[in-house]
């Protein structure tokens, strides 16, 4: 579990910084802004990475979070990075991530 924790902690200081992109901005700017794109992107990419690497007896025990959905979006972010949507990423924020932080937090405690 010592190995889980540094990547849980990690996971959910990548959450800390998208939610710090996003947080004084609404979805027009997000779709205007390269920079906010960009960083939020790039913190997903790697909080899906860090998440890939936990262990299987973690992922098995949390059941609710779609870990196979994950490392999917991972794969698009790093190698099809070309169609990736911006739109999507937008929802994925504002819709997934919240909980995913909770269970994260959850996972931590």
């Amino acid at each position: 579990m010592k190995d889980d924790k540094l990547y849980l902690i990690h996971v959910a200081e990548c959450i800390e910084r998208i939610e710090s992109y996003v947080s004084a901005i609404d979805k027009k700017e997000f779709m205007t802004s390269s920079l906010v794109q960009d960083a939020v992107i790039r913190n997903l990419q790697v909080m899906a990475e860090s998440m890939q690497r936990l262990s299987d007896r973690l992922k098995e025990n949390q059941p609710e979070i779609d870990w196979y959905k994950i490392a999917g979006f991972r794969n698009v972010l790093v190698h099809n990075y070309l169609g990736v949507e911006v739109e999507r990423i937008w929802n994925i924020v504002e819709k997934e991530l919240p909980a995913l932080k909770k269970a994260i937090g959850k996972m931590l405690d």
